[in-house]
């Protein structure tokens, strides 16, 4: 099943994402500076770097969970900044925020239908939970059983199928091999993989650098809250920089 089946984008749409310099503060203190990239449909774009460099204030900014304090950000041609999150959703963005945030005490079920609760995404909640569950057989096989009982790796599937249930045309994902053994790391990388190749645009953060740009169409390094490489996945993943500073090369 293709989940954009009925749902499809605007012909003239090419850069799903733009954000143009972006600057974001937690009070006073300053965490992105001026950063501007894009996302085109279809694509899986990736931002690396280390820990507090400002990857997940970037996303949720994108998300609507946080106010830049300049910059503009455009989804599908129109601006996010001062929307609520509720409506970025509704219009297409989701993002499964990092530490997963399963609702522990409810069923997996009740889990999914929740990612579903936009009016856009509503009418379609059959057959996105079908889809699902294609993607996530063992998601159907503990559809009653509590959130809070699975496995870490299954919370994790549990977080995606949530995001996707709302419908995305873009889904953003922060850190989604946190935590994980490295079998299932390999296997959560394939599963994005198959949810890009049904027509949803990916753009994900990622201290894994060595799995995320060897998967991603392009990659943006983000250090000290500044966009300071940029290019094709593998070839970041041959840059001397890269090599030294983030595979121990």
């Amino acid at each position: 099943m293709h989940i954009l089946a009925q749902d499809t984008y605007p012909k003239e749409v090419g850069n799903l994402l733009k954000v143009s310099n972006l600057n974001v503060s937690y009070g006073d203190i300053q965490v992105l500076w001026d950063i501007s990239f894009e996302v085109k449909k279809g694509e899986i774009v990736v931002i690396v770097g280390s820990n507090g460099s400002g990857k997940s204030t970037l996303l949720k900014t994108i998300a609507g969970l946080l106010r830049p304090r300049s910059g503009s950000i455009e989804f599908l041609g129109a601006r996010l900044e001062k929307l609520h999150p509720y409506d970025i959703v509704n219009m297409g963005l989701a993002l499964v925020p990092e530490g997963r945030w399963v609702f522990p005490k409810m069923t997996v079920r009740e889990n999914l239908e929740l990612g579903a609760y936009t009016p856009r995404a509503r009418k379609y909640i059959k057959d996105t939970l079908q889809w699902v569950y294609d993607i996530f057989p063992v998601l159907k096989e503990r559809e009653e059983q509590r959130a809070g009982t699975l496995s870490g790796g299954e919370q994790q599937m549990l977080a995606i199928a949530r995001g996707l249930m709302s419908k995305p045309k873009l889904l953003m994902l922060d850190e989604l091999s946190l935590g994980l053994a490295p079998k299932l790391v390999i296997k959560i990388f394939e599963t994005i993989q198959r949810i890009n190749s049904e027509g949803v645009t990916i753009l994900m953060v990622e201290q894994n650098v060595r799995y995320a740009l060897n998967m991603a169409d392009r990659g943006y390094v983000l250090e000290n809250g500044k966009i300071t490489l940029k290019g094709k996945g593998k070839e970041l993943l041959e840059n001397e920089y890269v090599k030294k500073a983030y595979l121990g090369i």
